[in-house]
């Protein structure tokens, strides 16, 4: 019964359990003994069709009243509680709810006293409940972090891991799996950063979901290439610092030193990531991949997080959009790259809660790193003063330039990859069918493991291709990024809506300064520009949201178009 070598029996003794229930294997891990901050709930996960289920991973997301919560409790006794009648999954308080009965659960597991009834009602519940949840585009990944004890990586990784089948194809020992991931956390917890911490990882992993799923993107990736794409999603911000690559070179840190001033904070987060697999076997959840596999991966991973890097933005739009023009197969790579550097900068496309509270976070980490120029004698990097910076203006100019071009780039890119495969499908009736590498062996043994609804192997991923609608995604994260646009234009109307910058023209070193400024870490932009207005004399003007309406008269603009 227990994972461990003890011989002692009874859940309040053993450090982990592993029993079934109908066919479906659950296993339970107690808090460590003396932890200073102990987990306010034991840890569940599950396998088969029943997605990962983890202590307060079910707790509150998609409730909107406070930003802040504390974990629910409600006085009155387990026996109580779990006798209630259990509310609809798509209820207000179903978040609540489960929360608070997994609770209750707990305590009757520490004192050996919980029914198996009891528990596989409430787990089956509570799956149902998240499920309804991570597959949305604007999930609540903070609402998460507070209820789960700021573990909001750990259950968002898992639980997609689980869904994919990866777990099961590559046999990853759930132990190693555990490690890991409490490992990451550690490491985005290092500098205490607002924006650039284990929240923005969840999230941008759970975006990644979102995209390969909904997009039918999903049915272009073998397996490899999924678990490739979570887990660049995961690592891809590992041990930031908190300040930008151009902060590491203008200091010579020792990470520059090392990196040789290119792609500094990407080539540390992908390399420190591996060092952890490979320097504790107790972690190493690559452990059973094929020396091919392996490097495969590795391949991915690399490329996919350094393609994070927002010097390169410019270059991998218009590198991108030649692909779109060429009549062949778009390469791998570079699109799972976009895909993964567009979930990064997608805050300004969720509602605006999640982006103005991202916006904000990210915001107090610039002025953090501008409080250390200051130290230093250095002059303030973009947006990193905290006397003179203007939040609505630079938003605007972020979704104008860099965001809704990125987000459309991704859509046609999406479309010309998974149009066909809808076609091919359509025909044969094997629209439930992903792709796989092991898809030109004629064996359905060897097919794909993940499958459309109503499966009875694999996951419970809703992911039938026929199912995908391309005007649906397009309009989704267009409709966000209108509203959010106007409520910044808002903000700017009713306050100080101008500001003064100097613009050159016919000046390739003033680009030069812009992109520079756009680093990996300014995903908020101090406009520099280059006007194409046929004189080489400095002219000041006022950067208002006209100006940014006009932006196709930069030349820079049309430059790197």
């Amino acid at each position: 019964m227990s994972e461990l070598s003890s011989k002692k029996q009874g859940f309040k003794k053993c450090r982990s359990a592993t029993f079934s229930i109908d066919g479906f294997s659950f296993t339970i891990v107690a808090n460590e003994t003396g932890e200073s901050s102990a987990r306010p709930l034991a840890r569940f996960a599950r396998s088969k069709s029943q997605n990962a289920l983890w202590n307060a991973i079910t707790a509150g997301i998609g409730i909107k009243d406070k930003d802040k919560r504390g974990i629910l409790i409600d006085p009155r006794s387990p026996e109580e509680i779990l006798a209630d009648d259990l509310p609809s999954v798509d209820s207000p308080d179903a978040m609540e709810k489960t929360a608070i009965r997994l609770r209750c659960l707990v305590k009757q597991l520490e004192r050996g006293e919980a029914s198996v009834v009891d528990l596989k009602k409430n787990l089956e519940y509570a799956a149902s409940v998240l499920e309804s949840h991570v597959d949305t585009w604007s999930f609540d990944v903070f609402t998460l972090n507070d209820a789960s004890g700021d573990h909001a990586l750990k259950f968002i990784f898992y639980e997609l891991l689980t869904r994919y089948d990866i777990i099961n194809r590559f046999k990853i020992p759930v132990s190693a799996l555990v490690s890991f991931v409490e490992a990451l956390e550690v490491g985005y917890g290092k500098h205490r950063n607002p924006y650039h911490n284990l929240i923005h990882a969840a999230d941008v992993t759970q975006t990644v979901h979102y995209l390969l799923l909904k997009t039918g993107m999903v049915h272009w990736l073998t397996e490899l290439e999924i678990f490739a794409m979570l887990f660049a999603a995961a690592v891809h911000d590992y041990e930031h610092t908190g300040t930008t690559n151009n902060f590491h070179i203008q200091t010579r840190s020792d990470t520059a030193i090392l990196y040789n001033d290119r792609a500094v904070q990407e080539n540390h987060h992908v390399s420190a990531a591996y060092r952890l697999l490979q320097e504790d076997d107790e972690m190493n959840i690559l452990y059973n991949l094929s020396k091919d596999d392996w490097r495969e991966l590795r391949a991915l991973v690399v490329e996919m997080v350094l393609a994070t890097d927002m010097s390169c933005h410019f270059q991998q739009i218009k590198a991108m959009k030649n692909f779109l023009q060429q009549p062949e197969a778009i390469d791998k790579p570079k699109a799972l790259s976009l895909l993964l550097h567009t979930a990064d900068i997608s805050h300004p496309a969720k509602n605006w809660n999640m982006h103005h509270r991202w916006t904000t976070s990210l915001l107090e980490e610039f002025f953090r790193q501008g409080d250390k120029e200051a130290e230093l004698g250095l002059p303030f990097s973009p947006l990193c003063d905290r006397k003179s910076t203007m939040v609505a203006q630079s938003q605007i100019g972020f979704i104008d330039f860099i965001v809704e071009p990125t987000f459309t780039v991704l859509t046609d890119m999406i479309e010309k990859i998974v149009t066909p495969l809808i076609e091919e499908a359509s025909p044969s009736g094997l629209a439930g069918f992903r792709r796989s590498s092991l898809n030109n062996i004629p064996s359905d043994s060897k097919r794909s493991t993940v499958r459309g609804t109503g499966s009875e192997s694999g996951t419970s991923l809703n992911c039938s291709i026929s199912a995908v609608d391309f005007k649906t995604f397009k309009s989704t994260w267009n409709e966000e990024v209108h509203k959010n646009r106007e409520k910044w234009k808002a903000q700017a109307a009713k306050g100080i809506n101008a500001n003064i910058y100097t613009y050159t023209s016919n000046s390739d070193a003033l680009v030069g300064q812009w992109i520079q400024a756009i680093s990996k870490d300014q995903k908020i932009i101090k406009v520099r520009a280059l006007m194409s207005w046929g004189s080489k004399q400095s002219r000041t003007i006022p950067c208002t949201s006209r100006l940014f309406k006009n932006c196709k008269n930069l030349a820079f603009i049309q430059k790197y178009k």
